[in-house]
């Protein structure tokens, strides 16, 4: 159970902050600092104001009873005349009302002189206070009335001081008796706990301000700790996202480039097979047309010997218009330096001019400027939008439309023919663009169906120069 204490304090310890951990951990320390500083300064304070005072009135006591004493070290007791000098002195005055109890000791214990005349003449074993006296220092106890002729002080019941002074011989300065009186303490009393009571106010007030300004300090501290953590977190947090993303962007663009390396030898393949297909057999068959007989017969007929070579020139241009179709599919115009708008424009004209088509395009006030790659892109995307359009959508209702929206550039290819299945039909070249645009950061999409074809392409244009 006390183990499960434990993990529970240590569970709600744990939860705390940084600042709070140090406002109780260094209030329970500043407590007890404040706790062992207060006890040691009272006490000191204590002991000071109590021997001061008893040394003023030591001093006061000496000075009115020491020139009534006799010679101490001669006398074994005092003779009556002395006692009554005594009692009338220390009986009125200032000093009778200050003073509730007088003894006069001797070195082996006897008490000489008292207010009380049953103690005159007994012999009590000295106790610390009183050899300590004999020794020359001025004893003081508050309000500790323990020894055994202090019944009679007991029984008053109010505060007293007890003060043991040293009576010294004049000439020799040594100790021959030691005077012990009791004095009222009330205003003592009053002045101590007054001292007291300040004193633990003023050590408290430093306490409680010491933990105050570390507190603040340690609180703005904290704060700023917490900030700058919910702002590494922050960063953290988007670093993380951004390396998903780059990872993901990785994997996306590792995974293009091998289907544009296959896609590139399929575009090889079907390039070798529509020359092989076209062109080639054109060149092949003028080649055996070469080696016809008409043309290496010398009887042949000069109009025979024309038409052949005729029909030879006219199987060659075949090839070579072939094989410039072919070339003009793979050969970009210079559109590096172009705006994206004229780039638009001339693609839609191409088209137009090599179909005979028409093309509704339409473009806002203003596109944004975008990179080479970028451009090449939109280019072959709407070369290839527009190819598809024709040959699938018999050309029936072409459109291209650019617009912007949320800091992207959004590309559409559209027709209104028959459309197609996308699983099935999406060719070579809807594959290409589909892995250029994406290999770029962009978005291809194909909305086909029975009312028309739609090819939209999205790039962030937010980061372009």
């Amino acid at each position: 159970m006390f183990g499960r204490y434990l993990k529970r304090l240590a569970r709600i310890w744990g939860g705390l902050s940084l600042a709070w951990q140090f406002v109780i951990a260094g209030g329970i320390g500043l407590l007890a600092v404040m706790l062992v500083v207060g006890l040691w300064v009272t006490s000191q304070i204590r002991d000071g104001v109590m021997h001061n005072s008893a040394a003023t009135t030591a001093l006061y006591v000496d000075s009115v009873i020491a020139p009534l004493l006799p010679d101490m070290r001669k006398s074994r007791e005092l003779d009556d005349t002395v006692k009554r000098a005594l009692d009338e002195t220390l009986g009125q005055g200032a000093l009778g009302k200050r003073l509730v109890s007088f003894k006069l000791w001797r070195h082996d214990g006897t008490i000489l002189y008292s207010k009380d005349a049953t103690l005159i003449g007994r012999q009590i074993k000295p106790n610390a206070n009183l050899i300590a006296a004999f020794a020359g220092n001025v004893m003081v106890k508050y309000n500790r009335l323990e020894d055994e002729e202090d019944d009679k002080e007991r029984s008053m019941g109010v505060p007293l001081l007890e003060i043991y002074n040293p009576v010294r011989e004049p000439w020799s300065g040594e100790v021959v008796a030691v005077t012990e009186f009791y004095e009222l303490s009330g205003d003592f009393e009053e002045s101590l706990h007054s001292a007291l009571l300040w004193t633990w106010l003023v050590v408290a007030g430093a306490t409680a301000a010491a933990l105050a300004l570390l507190s603040g300090i340690v609180f703005r501290g904290s704060r700023t700790i917490v900030t700058q953590q919910a702002a590494l977190e922050a960063k953290v947090s988007e670093l993380q996202a951004a390396l998903a993303q780059n990872s993901s962007l990785r994997q996306r663009v590792q995974r293009a480039s091998r289907r544009a390396t296959a896609i590139n030898e399929r575009y090889l393949r079907r390039i070798g097979a529509d020359l092989h297909d076209g062109p080639a057999q054109l060149v092949a068959l003028a080649a055996l047309r070469m080696d016809s007989p008409v043309l290496v017969d010398p009887t042949t007929s000069s109009t025979l010997r024309e038409a052949e070579i005729a029909g030879i020139h006219k199987t060659l241009g075949e090839a070579m218009r072939e094989i410039r179709g072919i070339c003009n599919g793979l050969v970009l115009p210079q559109i590096e330096t172009q705006a994206i708008a004229d780039i638009l424009r001339l693609a839609v004209a191409e088209h137009e001019r090599r179909t005979d088509t028409k093309v509704l395009l339409t473009l806002p006030e203003r596109l944004p400027e975008l990179g080479t790659s970028e451009k090449i892109s939109i280019y072959r995307f709407v070369q290839e939008g527009l190819n598809n359009a024709f040959r699938h959508g018999k050309g029936k209702g072409q459109q291209v439309r650019a617009t912007t929206k949320g800091g992207k550039l959004l590309v559409e290819v559209v027709d209104t023919g028959p459309g197609f299945d996308p699983a099935r039909s999406e060719g070579l070249g809807l594959a290409g663009l589909r892995e250029r645009i994406e290999s770029i950061g962009g978005q291809f999409e194909t909305l086909t169906g029975p009312g028309g074809t739609r090819l939209v392409i999205t790039l962030s244009v937010e980061e372009q120069p």
